[in-house]
């Protein structure tokens, strides 16, 4: 059998015998629904964690007894999460913490958006930095609240500052999916294994999933990228 042939033989095997190809397709779908979870959950928790630790670092001095706890909590939630690996977070919270629950989807979005929310709070805080001052004192002196001000006209201009960090951290939640499949979930990377395990042949699932998560990563970039253009235009 020639090379070309043997080639034939091994993508037929791994992607059109008995519709293996749904598996891929079913593996991608559970990828991406990660992902969109995650990232929401880290988000949210990023936009809080950051509020925390900006509002205390303004109010260093002044900071009353809630703020200096909540911040130090803060510190050490950012401190644990971006010092651990992720698959160890994964491991724990799978067989630790929600060891009787058999919810996986549920474990492996909250662990990723706990990971997500750690670095996204460090992104937030570095775009709300880049605010001028200023524009706080000013809201503050036309009689508005600290919460409204942030929302209002802060978080607004820091979150134009900080897309590329975030869509940046979405691809990286995007490839990070790969590593549920310690806890047993069944997502891209752990369909080309099942589908490897059943033909022998490890070369095309592999290549196969490679091409798919490289093609996924440029449709995210490409909504990135289009993203950016239509916000820096509306501020034109």
């Amino acid at each position: 059998m020639s090379f070309w042939e043997n080639l034939q033989e091994q993508f037929i095997a791994s992607f059109v015998t008995d519709n293996r190809w749904q598996v891929y397709l079913k593996g991608l779908g559970n990828s991406l629904i990660l992902t969109i979870g995650a990232v929401l959950i880290g988000i949210i928790i990023g936009i809080l964690v950051a509020i925390v630790r900006t509002n205390h670092d303004q109010k260093k001095d002044k900071a009353g007894g809630i703020s200096r706890v909540l911040n130090a909590i803060c510190v050490v939630y950012t401190t644990v999460i971006r010092g651990t690996p992720s698959m160890v977070q994964l491991l724990i919270m799978g067989f630790v913490i929600f060891a009787n629950s058999r919810n996986l989807y549920m474990i492996a979005v909250l662990t990723l958006g706990i990971n997500s929310g750690a670095y996204v709070s460090e992104i937030f805080r570095s775009g709300i930095q880049s605010i001028d001052p200023g524009q706080m004192e000013a809201g503050r002196s036309l009689g508005m609240g600290y919460s409204t001000v942030m929302k209002e006209v802060i978080i607004p201009q820091a979150v134009k500052n900080v897309l590329p960090a975030l869509g940046n951290e979405m691809i990286t939640l995007f490839k990070d999916t790969s590593l549920v499949s310690v806890i047993g979930m069944s997502e891209l990377t752990k369909a080309a294994r099942d589908v490897q395990a059943i033909t022998y042949e490890p070369m095309m699932p592999y290549l196969g999933i490679a091409a798919m998560y490289l093609i996924v990563v440029m449709i995210l970039s490409w909504l990135q990228n289009k993203l950016e253009r239509r916000l820096h235009r509306s501020d034109r």
